[in-house]
């Protein structure tokens, strides 16, 4: 299964019309946050930390201790970095640029919001954000990662072809061909 989404073209194209999906998802609840008019997580975060006690509760102590000492004292940051974040990674999965990173800080916000008592269709997109992440460069092959990642690799991280002899030594080739 893993080879199958990695490097088969059909899997290429069904990643593709699922990150797009769930591209569209993300960035259609980022923009209505940023164009909503003020966007306030204090009511989510305060609503999350009440599902913490009674019997059975939603959110388990250790999520709702992080709520009460870190995210609610600091709301101000979670109501600027939720709709950035939510619209970039709509950004990300429908261009295909970093997807596989795309995917997995959806994955990340996915897991908040379960974490904080919202099942919703939470645990759908993990599901699909989970593939697009095994999957890796097939995921974004229809998108940008097909030209920003090599790219990235010859320029940025300073990543060279490299050929293995017969050895096992490895030796970078320049462009004549010459070690």
């Amino acid at each position: 299964m893993n080879n199958w989404l990695r490097n088969n073209k059909v899997a290429m194209w069904l990643l593709t019309a699922l990150r797009i999906f769930i591209g569209f998802k993300w960035i259609e609840g980022g923009w209505g946050k940023l164009t909503g008019g003020g966007f306030d997580a204090s009511g989510f975060l305060q609503g999350a930390l009440a599902q913490a006690g009674g019997d059975h509760p939603a959110v388990q102590p250790m999520w709702a201790s992080f709520l009460e000492h870190f995210a609610i004292p600091n709301v101000g940051l979670f109501n600027v970095l939720v709709p950035i974040g939510e619209f970039a990674v709509g950004l990300g999965l429908i261009l295909g640029t970093f997807t596989t990173f795309a995917a997995l800080m959806g994955m990340v916000m996915n897991f908040a919001f379960l974490f904080s008592g919202t099942v919703s269709t939470n645990p759908y997109l993990i599901i699909a954000e989970i593939l697009i992440v095994v999957a890796a460069l097939n995921a974004g092959k229809i998108g940008l990662d097909r030209w920003v990642i090599p790219y990235l690799r010859a320029h940025v991280w300073g990543r060279k072809n490299k050929t293995v002899d017969v050895i096992g030594s490895t030796y970078g080739k320049n462009k004549a061909g010459a070690a």
